[in-house]
């Protein structure tokens, strides 16, 4: 720990980022997270102390200035959901565990701080009919072939590996032609092995020989109409059309594809542990939540393995 320095939290919040990114290596998004959710903690601070704001008043703070941020962020216009005043609320923590470490600055009243109640969530799974036809169906809203051999290969990473979005469409060209296995560095920088089905294999390969830009060995593989590196939005995009063309619900995203890929691999008498690894979960208290999804196959599992069934 650094002998304490009282500096502008500001500068404090930059050499935090800065460990985010370099010593943490997370992700873009995830930093330009933490720095919004801890900003605006910031600024409230500073607007209501009414002057320019050091660490040592962070060290300050009671209770009760946590909790009037938390219910300020509750009562703005576009008041946050309770999900995302737990996510800012975890993020000053974090910020204060750093600031405890580097500067010796600590603060007990965050201890007693609690954000509000979150509503448990099922993960929405795709049926396998349904997960195989928003794979295969096109919306005729792209004339160029490579396009929809593009869109498909992205979502089938997604349903037939579990890559989230942003692993799919960041697949580099020195990544192909894939092999059995694909070495992956998910959220929180931490690597995973996902199996490569054949046809994931065939999938990206047609779409690499439709593909009518030059790639580098560094760049990513999946391009946008102009050759720019394609965005999460476009395959989302995509998708909400094809679910008014098969008549899904709007709970069918790229995201639930990947949901799709763990519910089905449970059902099919896949074990939590194995499903947590291919899905880089840090917790399996996160993947348990699939368990929910459909109880009476895991009742049927029990009821016909279990040698007292």
């Amino acid at each position: 720990m650094i002998k304490y320095k009282d500096i502008k939290s500001t500068e404090a919040l930059l050499i935090f980022l800065k460990h985010l990114s370099g010593e943490r290596r997370l992700s873009i998004k995830t930093v330009e997270a933490y720095q919004n959710d801890i900003t605006a903690f910031q600024r409230f601070i500073t607007d209501h102390l009414g002057h320019e704001l050091y660490i040592s008043d962070l060290m300050k703070l009671k209770a009760v200035e946590f909790r009037s941020f938390l219910s300020f962020q509750q009562r703005k216009v576009k008041p946050l959901s309770g999900t995302s005043i737990q996510r800012q609320l975890s993020a000053i923590r974090s910020y204060y565990k750093y600031l405890e470490r580097r500067w010796g600055i600590k603060n007990e009243a965050l201890r007693l701080i609690k954000g509000p109640k979150v509503k448990h969530t099922i993960p929405k799974a795709l049926s396998i009919s349904g997960s195989k036809e928003l794979i295969s169906t096109s919306s005729n809203n792209n004339s160029e072939p490579w396009i929809e051999a593009r869109n498909t290969a992205v979502l089938i990473l997604c349903y037939g590996a579990g890559l989230r979005i942003s692993e799919a469409i960041n697949l580099t060209y020195n990544q192909t032609p894939l092999e059995n296995t694909l070495k992956l560095t998910g959220k929180g920088a931490k690597d995973r092995i996902v199996p490569i089905l054949p046809i994931i294999r065939k999938a990206i390969n047609d779409y690499l020989v439709l593909l009518p830009y030059e790639l580098g060995k560094d760049e990513q593989i999946f391009r946008g109409l102009r050759g720019g590196v394609l965005r999460a939005e476009i395959i989302q995009k995509e998708v909400r059309a094809l679910r008014e063309i098969l008549g899904l619900p709007e709970t069918a995203t790229p995201h639930a594809l990947r949901h799709s890929f763990a519910t089905h691999l449970l059902e099919a008498g896949g074990d939590l542990r194995t499903i947590q690894k291919l899905l880089g979960h840090s917790s399996l208290s996160t993947t348990q939540r699939y368990t929910e999804v459909n109880s009476s196959v895991l009742k049927s599992v029990h009821k016909n393995a279990h040698p007292r069934a």
